[in-house]
Parts: structure tokens; sequence; C-alpha cells
């Protein structure tokens, strides 16, 4: 039985827990941006652009209607006909005026459907964000705290009256031999007896 857990993919938890900061400090910034053009444009569809068409349809249509008066009086004087530059001064006005109603219909069309197109979407993202605010958050203090717990661990010696394991080899010595003997049915060795040891001096 191992004395203590092998422990050998610390480092590759640590090399997670750095590839996970890494990727959060790169995508929680571009899911914040994102939302926030998400904002920008509904803000600019809502009230810059409306605001700026509105203005330029009321200009350009107060344009033609001078330009169209100025013709009006160039055409009920007997003293010349109407010019040139008068008559195209109408032309562009209404052109102008055309387009000013065109872009502000789009304008209209796109603060109804934006909300429609762009609210699921930016819920996702709002998601998203929350999960790295929070749960990917939570999983690297995790990881940190794991890797502190295995290091710890790791700087744990093993015990000092640890058992032998099975078929080690063990030297007896001593009165451990004796204990040892008699503990496996074999007598011990009995000191010579006098005659014997008399019987060599002969």
């Amino acid at each position: 039985m191992a004395e203590k857990a092998n422990i050998t993919s610390l480092d590759a938890i640590k090399s997670f827990r750095e590839a996970l900061i890494i990727y959060l400090s790169k995508a929680r910034p571009t899911v914040e941006e994102v939302s926030s053009d998400v904002k920008r444009t509904r803000n600019w569809i809502e009230s810059e652009q409306r605001m700026l068409w509105e203005g330029q349809r009321k200009r350009v249509a107060k344009e033609v209607e001078e330009a169209q008066a100025a013709l009006f009086s160039s055409k009920m004087s007997n003293l010349r006909e109407p010019s040139v530059a008068e008559q195209m001064a109408v032309v562009h006005a209404k052109r102008a005026l055309v387009h000013a109603e065109g872009k502000l219909k789009q304008i209209k069309y796109w603060d109804r459907e934006f909300p429609n197109q762009a609210e699921p979407l930016e819920k996702q993202v709002d998601k998203l964000h929350s999960v790295f605010a929070t749960d990917m958050a939570q999983a690297v203090v995790y990881l940190t705290q794991m890797i502190i717990t295995l290091e710890e661990y790791a700087a744990i010696a093993p015990p000092s009256g640890a058992m032998a394991e099975p078929g080690a080899d063990v030297e007896v010595t001593g009165e451990n031999a004796e204990a040892s003997a008699g503990a496996a049915g074999v007598p011990a060795s009995e000191p010579e007896s006098k005659s014997a040891a008399e019987g060599k001096d002969l």
C-alpha cells in the first residue's frame, strides 16, 4: 500500500489555470465591447440619426419652398424668364428632400426592428458575460485553492514508523535473532556443555 498519493499532474493544473486566466482577460473585454456596441447602435438609431434626418428633412423642405417661390416669382414677372439656376435650384432641393425622407423612413424602420432582432442576441451575450464574470472567475479561485492544497500535501514527509513492504529483507541480529528463531519453531543454539569443552582440551 502506498504511503502517499503520487501527484504527477500539478504542472498541468497550473498550466490550465494560467491559460484560463489569459482567456478570460481577452474574452471578457470582448463581450463587454459587444454589449456596448449594441447599446451605442440603438442610441445612434433612436436619437442621433432620427434627430439628424428629421432636421435635414425640415431644412430641405424649406429650401424647396423657397426655390419654388423664387421660380414662381420669376414666371409671374414680365421682366424676364426664369433662369436655369432658379430651375435647377428647385430640382436639387426636391432631390435633397426625397433623399432626406428616404433616410428618415429607414431610420424609423430600424427604430422598430432593431430591438426585435438585437435583443435575443443581446441576451445571449449578457448570459455569456455572466458566465465569464461569475462561473469562470470562481473556477480560477477553485483551481488556485486546489494547487495550494496539492502543494501542501506533496510537501508532507512520509511517516517515520511506516511498516516495511511485504517481501522486504529485514536483518535480524542479537536478541532479536533468538526471538525470531523461537517464533519460527527453531531451537536457539545452546551453549557448549562443560564435558564437551573438556573433551576438546584432550
